[in-house]
């Protein structure tokens, strides 16, 4: 245990290295109205480490007793910063009474050590009593609470007084010591101690609780949660669901609720002292200025032949299933997606599109799924049979008599991607509860008492098998048994059919035994035949947070014509011409514009974006030979094929007097 000197020395190196480094924040916080208010107080551990390392030493060793001293050295700091703005800027502060430090673990030796940042899974005892740092998906948020914290006591004996403060494993009672605590010369040894009035410091708090990232297991292995206490100014600055997070704190336990017939056990939690949001930085992929560089390099060389460049990056699409170049610029498309548009009256349309891709057995469905989850920074895989309504969207949890909300697998993607295999064998009840996700973007919760609204800015890839055998004459809504209102959500719908043609077996075969002697990253650094995973992940963050295309005033005049002749003409393809066909176009002729590298829709977006509806038409089709997407192979020369798509829906829409 520290003398009193010793403590004294700690806070004066403590105030010392506070004024010198954050004086900015401590002017901030002397300038704030409200004295009542938990101040924040945001300190690098990287700084601390090589300004005193053996300071830095003392707060990880142990946090308990050292952020404490930290709090009262900020005290101390903001008495400092006053007085020197009183002296030198004729201005006035005022004194706070809480001022707590939040330390920030990014780029310090603790990040780098499997011993202070290990994973939900793999936290043990011996983690208990240091600075911790641990990743995961919020998943649950319980209310904001109010809480007895430190208040002071006297001996009845010498009259010493001194604070106790609660013990958060025996649920927040105040334990009083067997002697009294005073260190003087002769000991008190006193027994008897009384509270001190209006001495009680009161404090927010709230209990998460946070999920490590499924993206990051192995197969077989179930995400392990752990329980997460925010008090004061970290309370209610996370959101279950939509927030990734890394919170540095301390490990500590607490007794489980006290039930019938279930055994007390303790729980391990972590009380918070800094969270830190990782939603912008979710993706933890660097992009680096050579990188973008090369980038630009990449469509200089293809400036003439754009289609040609376009296919190269496709290629690295599920580079195990030959061809299928349709599902393959499908699934590029939907990863990217257009622009979110707010209209004058506050309606947002959405940007993200959704895919849904209806085949035969063994047509690469599953895979293609895998493989976008692997391209997208969060995506959660699920399928249609292991799914209800209430694991998809929330589900409404009781602990120890309070009821909670837990986050679905729609809820967890949001801001990413939702993949559900073997879409047709979920019960249709559960089905309709997508249809609010999948198009106003939010779920709207009513359960238990708690009435909510959860943000759901998600892509739903769905893979379904045909009901029976899949006849080309009838609409899509009796082929999938899946209703109208279900199948004009998704942007674009795919149908592979095996219809055993001998030369595409041939082709295929031969792929999958040449398979095995393609020596895996062979083309890394030459990105003019194939882009490896890491290389795609980067190029679709990229486009996706650096161009917002527009509209040419060509590509506005191509959508709305094909829009129009599709209304016309259409009766099987009732559940698909809707105004959210239009939509659709719109979003698909963004993401293709994005995807080439531009900031604005050309013709070729826009016709790119038909090419992509025209496949998931049965009847209606201008380009009859796009039936089956499981035939459609890349082309030797794709802006010669190209330009004759152009040329025939062009004279389409002009023989129909709509262009």
């Amino acid at each position: 245990m520290e003398t009193p000197t010793q403590t004294a020395e700690h806070i004066e190196s403590m105030t010392e290295f506070l004024v010198s480094h954050y004086s900015d924040q401590l002017r901030d916080i002397a300038l704030s109205s409200d004295p009542k208010l938990h101040y924040p107080l945001f300190l690098e551990f990287a700084e601390l480490v090589d300004d005193n390392p053996h300071l830095a030493r003392l707060v990880y060793s142990n946090p308990e007793q050292y952020l404490r001293l930290f709090d009262d050295s900020a005290l101390l700091a903001l008495k400092i910063a006053l007085e020197h703005m009183k002296k030198f800027e004729s201005k006035i502060g005022i004194e706070k009474r809480f001022i707590h430090v939040r330390i920030n673990t990014s780029g310090s030796p603790l990040e780098r050590s499997s011993d202070t940042f290990p994973s939900i899974g793999r936290v043990r005892v011996k983690h208990r009593g240091i600075l911790l740092m641990l990743k995961g998906t919020v998943i649950r948020s319980g209310a904001v609470k109010m809480y007895e914290g430190e208040r002071m006591f006297r001996c009845r004996k010498c009259k010493h007084m001194f604070p106790l403060f609660p013990e958060l494993e025996s649920i927040n009672s105040i334990v009083k010591p067997p002697f009294c605590p005073s260190q003087r010369s002769k000991s008190c040894e006193g027994t008897n101690f009384d509270p001190v009035d209006d001495t009680v410091t009161r404090h927010d708090y709230q209990e998460i609780k946070i999920q490590e990232n499924t993206q990051v297991l192995g197969v077989g292995v179930i995400p392990r949660s752990i329980l997460v206490v925010l008090k004061d100014d970290l309370v209610d600055n996370v959101k279950a669901g939509a927030d990734d997070v890394v919170v540095s704190g301390i490990l500590t336990s607490k007794w489980s609720h006290d039930l019938k017939d279930v055994r007390c056990d303790l729980e391990p939690m972590v009380i918070a002292n800094h969270v830190r949001r990782t939603n912008e930085l979710k993706s933890e992929i660097d992009i680096s200025d050579e990188l973008i560089e090369k980038f630009k390099n990449f469509w200089s060389h293809f400036k003439d032949t754009p289609l040609k460049g376009r296919n190269a990056i496709l290629r690295g699409i599920c580079p195990q299933v030959v061809g299928l170049f349709t599902v393959k610029l499908a699934v590029a498309l939907t990863l990217i997606g257009g622009v979110q548009h707010v209209d004058a009256s506050g309606t947002k349309v959405r940007g993200e599109s959704h895919l849904l891709l209806i085949g035969d057995p063994g047509t690469g469905k599953s895979q293609f799924l895998k493989f976008a989850a692997k391209l997208s920074n969060r995506a959660v895989i699920t399928t249609g049979l292991g799914s209800t309504s209430a694991g998809l969207t929330v589900t409404a949890v009781k602990d120890g008599g309070e009821w909670m909300l837990e986050a679905g697998a729609l809820v967890l993607a949001d801001g990413g991607l939702c993949c559900i295999d073997e879409f047709d064998s979920m019960r249709e009840h559960d089905r309709a509860t997508i249809h609010e996700a999948m198009e106003q973007q939010s779920i709207s919760v009513a359960k238990a008492g708690l009435v909510t609204t959860l943000s759901t800015k998600t892509i739903v890839f769905g893979a379904t098998n045909p009901k029976g055998q899949y006849d080309p004459d009838q609409s899509l809504s009796v082929n999938t048994a899946l209703s109208g209102p279900l199948l004009s959500r998704f942007d674009i719908v795919l149908v592979l059919l095996d219809t055993k043609n001998p030369e595409w077996d041939k082709v295929v075969s031969s792929h999958i035994l040449a398979e095995v002697q393609i020596e895996e990253g062979r083309y890394v650094d030459d990105l003019t035949m194939i882009w490896p995973l890491p290389m795609l992940q980067r190029y679709i963050q990229f486009v996706k947070g650096n161009f917002r295309p527009v509209l040419s005033k060509e590509a506005e005049e191509i959508i709305s014509s094909y829009y129009r002749l599709q209304r016309r003409s259409s009766t099987h393809n009732a559940a698909r011409t809707t105004v959210r066909m239009l939509e659709s176009l719109i979003r698909l002729a963004q993401a293709h514009a994005r995807l080439m590298f531009r900031n604005e829709v050309t013709r070729l977006d826009a016709i790119t974006a038909i090419l992509c509806i025209e496949s998931s038409m049965t009847i209606s089709a201008i380009v009859d030979s796009m039936g089956n997407a499981l035939h459609s192979n890349f082309s030797e020369e794709p802006d010669q094929e190209y330009a004759k798509q152009e040329t025939l829906i062009l004279e389409k829409l002009r023989g129909d007097d709509i262009y």
